[in-house]
């Protein structure tokens, strides 16, 4: 018998051909396998038999592809022998998966340290189980001729292990050598080429406390020795990065465990292809104190690249390895670019000559209670699409929030969820949203006729979307977007208790919302509790001046009769009562119902943190104090209204009480914490008795709070309910394009 047989998934740039080559050979059949643009086909002709056990051998696919659906058919015969390896074909729909990038497969690493092989000490070593990918792409189907490996003919010897489908080599588009590939270099602080080992050369830089630039997969990034307080004190000056922890690069996992505590979850994901950053506890070590100021964990990553092992094992310890750019610029991915923007900050560049197609930055990760919650999904993740629950009748672009922005694309029941693009106020990050875009469009060959977008028409994001020409808008409110998202990443679509606690979105009724409990579905919601209102006095200003908000939350638990004493209010001087004028008057004073504003009032009453240098600082710190051990807390009254407002400036009052009788800062901390996790048992068990839901999704950027994570899930799981958290987007607002994309498609589905 004689079957054709399509493939679709994650099937190009994986080996997948040679796989199927070799099982046809195996079985001793007939006929041949291809790449077209819309994933793999394949005829293969001898008994029943063989062929049966071929297409059963589909669904058990090389370690990096993904094998989303295999359908077949029944032809006529054709004779013949031998099974070939086709080229590409091109024409028709595009439905082909781009593969993320991939870290150094064992077999490269040892080939890499190995001086009787030809690619001995090569820093661009990769085979079909592992090298660049997404960030080299031009176009689909995934051929070297469509990759920035286009510029670099393969040598004889590459291209006959790239031709022979026996070899782990068959058709890796970036198959290179030293006679063949990109070249390494080594340049000064003004780019000029150094003359020697450009490895041995940034090593010693980096002895002597220089800082460097390295070109990675996807970007540039900026190293310095992780030991050496003053190198990194001279990273943070020049990069104006005055105290957001830094990311560290471990030569591997025993160097890891030596800095943090590793379980067997964090082993797993920091050993895993995608290689991200995973935050973990640190133990008391080495590491320079500037590396993350006073902060109870640390960043690390393994070596992802050939470039990058050699890098640590010439230097032989930890590297910071943080993104190569400025404040809150873009990543730097370019070479012009790199030298002109990295000029003043880096004291020697790492080169080389392979372009990079797509910026994109490193992913983060971390483990709560046993559960993976991405922090920021990028490199290693992406372009990977997040399933649908439901079909999109026709594809969809979401546009995504302002800060950690993604968008998103939909074909069929696939998301793709793109990497992370940043805050949308700096110009050069709006034109890479904008680029980015364009280019996954071209990759998945879709021109979406629906945008959604978010309900703040001042969102970058939402003014991309309003300037379209000739599309059917879907406006998403924010925080039903964050319960959707969380949904999606779950596979469900049923209606839940939606806990959406973040810094702020608009809401339906034009004020600023941030301590939600909604009632929704994929379709719609229902806002049913809410925090209670207060002004943000100075509006944005607030976000950066903590103290602004415990001056409101203050005035009004309170009720304008602050008590004498409270240190935050003398901390600020004469700016206290002017600030508490503008929050009485409501003159650039918002008001919000956010559960971060809360955060950063509690922080600065506490004394923790009064002004911010990074979004998230003031409640990063305050989780950080906490006493893990204090179990106290404090009752928050529920009103009986239909949407039920939730008195936290009570909470605040018990706090600033005790504060004033002298209870210690963690102690106070910890109550807060476990207050708010009260609170949530709280309010879903009156709406559980009210809607007879059981399931509740907690979203937003706020459940970035392991601390608070934790409590939440210890209380509602003791009580019988179901809790979703995140899985494969962030929780915080890089999850909220795959929010709008789900509401939209299930919005259209309705409609018919």
């Amino acid at each position: 018998m004689r079957t054709r047989a399509r493939v679709s998934g994650l099937v190009q740039g994986v080996g997948f051909r040679p796989f199927v080559w070799r099982e046809a050979m195996a079985r001793g059949l007939s006929g041949w396998v291809g790449n077209d643009p819309a994933g793999v086909v394949l005829e293969a002709e001898g008994s029943a038999d063989a062929v049966a056990s071929l297409l059963e051998a589909l669904s058990c696919p090389p370690p990096l592809a993904r094998v989303d659906e295999v359908s077949s058919e029944r032809m006529l015969p054709l004779g013949g022998e031998g099974f070939e390896v086709r080229s590409s074909v091109m024409g028709g729909a595009r439905r082909a998966l781009v593969s993320p990038d991939t870290s150094t497969c064992t077999e490269c690493l040892s080939e890499l340290h190995d001086p009787t092989d030809r690619r001995f000490g090569y820093p661009f070593i990769n085979c079909t189980n592992c090298g660049p990918r997404f960030t080299i792409v031009e176009s689909v189907p995934y051929d070297r001729a469509r990759t920035t490996m286009a510029s670099f003919p393969m040598c004889v010897d590459c291209r006959a292990e790239y031709a022979d489908p026996a070899d782990r080599r068959f058709h890796a588009e970036p198959v290179c050598c030293a006679a063949c590939g990109p070249r390494l270099r080594m340049l000064d602080a003004s780019g000029v080429e150094l003359d020697d080992d450009p490895v041995e050369m940034a090593a010693q830089l980096l002895r002597r406390g220089g800082v460097l630039a390295v070109k990675g997969i996807g970007g540039y990034h900026l190293a310095v020795d992780a030991l050496d307080d003053a190198a990194v004190a001279t990273l943070r000056r020049r990069k104006h990065r005055e105290e957001r922890p830094f990311a560290l690069m471990v030569c591997g996992l025993k160097e890891a465990q030596e800095l943090c505590h590793v379980g067997l979850e964090e082993t797993a994901l920091l050993q895993s292809p995608a290689r991200p950053i995973v935050l973990l506890t640190r133990r008391d070590n080495g590491v320079a104190d500037s590396v993350a100021p006073g902060s109870p964990t640390l960043g690390l990553m393994l070596p992802y690249t050939p470039l990058h092992t050699l890098l640590l094992d010439a230097f032989g310890g930890p590297l910071v390895l943080t993104s190569g750019n400025s404040s809150d610029e873009p990543i730097a991915f370019t070479d012009q670019d790199a030298l002109q923007r990295l000029g003043g900050l880096a004291d020697g560049f790492l080169v080389h000559d392979r372009a990079i197609r797509t910026r994109v930055d490193d992913s983060v990760v971390k483990v709560v209670g046993g559960r993976v919650l991405p922090l920021r999904r990028s490199r290693g993740y992406v372009p990977h699409p997040v399933m649908l629950p439901l079909v999109a009748p026709e594809a969809v672009l979401a546009c995504g929030a302002a800060l950690k922005n993604t968008f998103c694309l939909t074909r069929g029941r696939q998301a793709f969820v793109s990497h992370h693009v940043g805050d949308l106020g700096d110009y050069a990050t709006m034109q890479s949203f904008v680029e980015g875009i364009t280019h996954l469009q071209g990759l998945l060959d879709v021109s979406p006729r629906i945008v959604a977008h978010d309900l703040h028409p001042d969102y970058p994001s939402t003014r991309y979307a309003l300037d379209l020409p000739d599309v059917e808008l879907v406006a998403v409110q924010h925080h039903h977007a964050h319960i959707a998202s969380c949904l999606v990443d779950n596979g469900l679509v049923d209606p839940v208790i939606g806990v959406a606690f973040d810094g702020l979105g608009l809401g339906t009724d034009g004020t600023a919302w941030g301590g939600e409990f909604l009632i929704a579905d994929l379709t719609g919601f229902t806002r049913v509790a809410h925090f209670s209102p207060v002004p943000m006095p100075g509006g944005d200003a607030a976000t950066r001046q903590p103290w602004r908000m415990a001056a409101a939350h203050l005035d009004l638990a309170y009720a304008g009769q602050l008590p004498a004493g409270l240190a935050v209010a003398g901390r600020q001087g004469s700016r206290w009562e002017q600030v508490l004028s503008v929050a009485r008057a409501g003159v650039n004073a918002p008001l919000t119902s956010s559960a971060g504003r809360l955060f950063d009032a509690v922080s600065a009453l506490l004394g923790v943190r009064d002004v911010v240098s990074y979004e998230g600082q003031a409640a990063i710190e305050l989780e950080h104090v906490a006493s893990h051990a204090e179990t106290g807390s404090y009752p928050v009254p529920v009103s009986d209204d239909d949407v039920a407002r939730l008195d936290v400036s009570h909470l605040v009052r018990c706090l600033a009480d005790d504060l004033g009788r002298g209870t210690e800062v963690p102690v106070l901390a910890a109550r807060f914490h476990n207050a708010l996790a009260d609170l949530v048992l709280d309010v879903c068990q009156r709406l559980r008795d009210q809607h007879a839901l059981h399931t509740v999704a907690l979203s937003g950027g706020v459940f970035q709070n392991a601390l608070l994570v934790t409590r939440c899930l210890e209380r509602l799981e003791s009580q019988g309910f179901t809790v979703l958290t995140h899985r494969q987007v962030p929780c915080n607002d890089g999850g909220i394009s795959l929010g709008q994309a789900a509401v939209a498609t299930s919005r259209l589905r309705a409609r018919g």
